[in-house]
């Protein structure tokens, strides 16, 4: 709904100073059926503002629960409607004047439409501001459990509440795990236990191979099977 702030400044100052303005004339904002105290979901809700003195209109006002205010609709003397928009009619509301009673009708009260509701009068150029009448839906309660009084037997020994009974789901894991880490470390104890034997393997062949290179001689010469030549003398 449409918010002017020149609007809702003045019905501000007059809804949080109460008496200030139209301490003189008397204005009733209340549901029309006074069994209601709460609405409900999609009723068609009426409400009525009562005045006691002659005046040129009506403005109706609902402030949410953030304290926000909202325009609703304008009734003049002559019972003429002016919504939100400057329509003449809405899809929401209703509203009329009979006598000094302005009404406002609320087609189907949803969440949207609660708040506080107000009703302000211009008369002689004097602002004229009702008292708030709440309209929201009931705040759910829930009761509290009740914990059973404690019942005492003689004659029974008492059991522990909670025995440790084993899980076999529990168990199932557990065997589970096991053989798991039964295939896991099985394979790399042999795999370990081949690379120690081909390492043994491996340092056997090499001392061997070592040996054999020592054992042989080298001929004089530098070749293999040739016989030594005697040195050559020059007379």
């Amino acid at each position: 709904m449409a918010r002017s702030p020149a609007l809702l400044l003045v019905l501000t100052l007059g809804l949080c100073c109460p008496g200030v303005w139209g301490h003189r004339h008397e204005m009733t904002a209340r549901f029309r059926d006074r069994s209601i105290t709460h609405p409900r979901v999609g009723q068609r809700l009426e409400l009525e503002c009562l005045t006691t003195k002659e005046d040129s209109g009506a403005f109706w006002i609902r402030q949410d629960k953030g304290g926000s205010l909202h325009f609703i609709v304008f009734i003049s003397s002559l019972s003429r409607s002016t919504f939100d928009g400057n329509e003449k009619k809405s899809t929401r509301f209703e509203a009329s004047k009979d006598g000094r009673s302005y009404r406002l009708v609320v087609k189907s009260f949803t969440r949207e439409d609660e708040g506080n509701y107000f009703c302000v009068m211009n008369s002689n150029q004097v602002l004229y501001f009702s008292r708030g009448q709440p309209a929201f839906f009931p705040v759910p309660t829930t009761a509290a459990p009740t914990a059973p009084a404690p019942t005492t037997q003689r004659g029974i020994t008492k059991k522990d509440p909670c025995p440790m009974t084993p899980d076999p789901e529990t168990s199932k894991k557990k065997e589970t795990n096991f053989f798991c880490e039964i295939f896991i470390w099985v394979p790399l104890a042999a795999a370990c236990l081949l690379l120690l034997l081909a390492l043994a393997v491996t340092i056997i062949l090499c001392q061997k191979t070592r040996r054999r290179r020592c054992r042989c001689k080298r001929p004089a010469n530098g070749k293999p099977n040739a016989k030594p030549v005697a040195p050559s003398r020059h007379v």
